[in-house]
């Protein structure tokens, strides 16, 4: 399953997508930034409720195929502007955590 089709599956919103065919494998769910980048997984996506520039750092040295925005947190503008740079994937959703976790524990 590619990004954007987990996407329009999900009805998660594209809040940056640069690279929507790359592939999904499995997701991590987590916040406290060093141990996600000890844990997260290539092509994993990674759900968080972090949304700071600390965030696209992390995503790019852990090789997530994109970073889902729990609870409708908002992307902040230097974030975005590191992720268009670094063409990270950035989706976002109202949905809690553990509800994408099990949603996306159906699809992926």
């Amino acid at each position: 399953m590619t990004v954007n089709e987990l996407a329009e599956k999900a009805g998660l919103k594209p809040v940056l997508v640069p690279d929507g065919d790359r592939e999904v494998c499995g997701a991590y769910c987590g916040d406290l930034l060093s141990w996600v980048m000890g844990r997260a997984q290539s092509d994993n996506v990674w759900i968080t409720i972090m949304s700071n520039l600390n965030v696209i750092a992390v995503a790019s040295l852990s090789d997530v195929s994109c970073v889902l925005l729990a609870e409708g947190v908002e992307l902040s503008e230097d974030a975005k502007k590191a992720a268009e740079e670094k063409d990270i994937n950035i989706l976002v959703s109202e949905k809690s955590t553990y509800e994408l976790a099990v949603l996306l524990g159906s699809l992926i």
